[in-house]
């Protein structure tokens, strides 16, 4: 079980550590041509990297709770919390700092997240509503592969068009609609992969070679958007997406065989990963807003805003923990 939970930790403060990055590049990505192609490129490849992060928490939660163990009270308790503290939160800082307006961002709460990053702790709660009813039973590395090749590229509906003469032939319609199904995808097959047997550190390394082919053609397709379009356009960064996808199966198979002990550092990250999500996007959005950035030299200053929004939230989840004892928003 230590070698479990070793690797586990490690994916969980990566995908932590990767969703500061999507935010710190953000700006720079969504500006396009306007920042300069170069610096844009290097954005481009960072928030590339970093877009299995939140998959890689729909991964974590599946293996965790689709096997013996099931989402319990607490959990539930623990995920209604975070959604009011961190609402909360964001609510005070968008009275005090924004003209964005606390009364339309309250009415629409149990709609849309008051701030942008807390959609995560409502789609995470159909995986654990789901957890009492699933149990993922082992499964060949043949037949997992062929279920991931069909309903997450095949006949995923964000796949590229392929068509010959008249006839579609990609994505194959199996009547798979909405971001939802392929978030439990993610879970079942974090429980499926999780399961099996470690094949040795060629395995592991050859998930990583898929891992980073995965992320330049994403990046390339990004960047390819960008000139169709004239302007950015989020199509291959979407976590549904068959590259993404992809990408987090192959992060996940890396980290098991290669990383299967917990490190040092990553512990540290992993054990406050909760509240660094929660905090991170206001201090990001405090730092762009009150200009606070470099963005004269956009490299210094993406690695600025993360390090600033990584360390800030790591403090914060430090200081929470000391009065949250029971865990519940920390």
């Amino acid at each position: 079980m230590s070698e479990k939970i070793g690797w586990i930790d490690n994916l969980r403060a990566m995908a932590c550590m990767m969703v500061v990055m999507i935010h710190a590049t953000t700006y720079y990505v969504t500006n396009g041509a306007a920042i300069g192609l170069h610096n844009w490129d290097i954005a481009n490849v960072l928030n590339s990297l970093s877009r299995v992060s939140v998959p890689l928490f729909f991964m974590i939660s599946g293996y965790l709770f689709f096997g013996e163990k099931s989402a319990g009270r607490r959990h539930f308790t623990r995920i209604i919390c975070c959604i009011l503290f961190y609402s909360a939160i964001a609510l005070i800082y968008i009275a005090a700092f924004t003209k964005i307006g606390f009364w339309p961002s309250l009415r629409g709460m149990l709609q849309k997240p008051v701030f942008y990053h807390l959609w995560f702790f409502y789609a995470i709660a159909v995986i654990y509503l789901l957890s009492p009813l699933i149990s993922v039973k082992p499964v060949s590395r043949y037949a997992l592969a062929a279920a991931l090749v069909v309903l997450a590229v095949i006949a995923n509906p964000n796949t590229d068009k392929l068509t010959f003469g008249n006839a579609h032939l990609l994505p194959v319609n199996l009547y798979i609609y909405g971001d939802t199904f392929y978030y439990l995808l993610y879970a079942l097959a974090g429980r499926a992969i999780g399961m099996m047997e470690a094949r040795g550190r060629a395995v592991g390394w050859l998930a990583a070679l898929g891992f980073a082919l995965c992320v330049a053609l994403i990046a390339r397709g990004t960047k390819h958007q960008l000139f169709i379009n004239g302007n950015f356009a989020d199509t291959y960064y979407i976590y549904s997406g068959p590259l993404v996808f992809m990408a987090a199966v192959a992060l996940l198979v890396w980290v098991k065989h290669c990383l299967p002990q917990p490190i040092g550092w990553l512990s540290a990250f992993s054990r406050h990963s909760l509240a660094i999500y929660g905090f991170h996007a206001l201090i990001v959005n405090v730092m762009r807003s009150r200009h606070l950035d470099f963005t004269g030299h956009p490299l210094l200053d993406i690695f600025w805003v993360f390090g600033v929004a990584l360390g800030l939230s790591l403090l914060l989840s430090v200081g929470l923990q000391r009065l949250d004892t029971r865990r519940l928003v920390s």
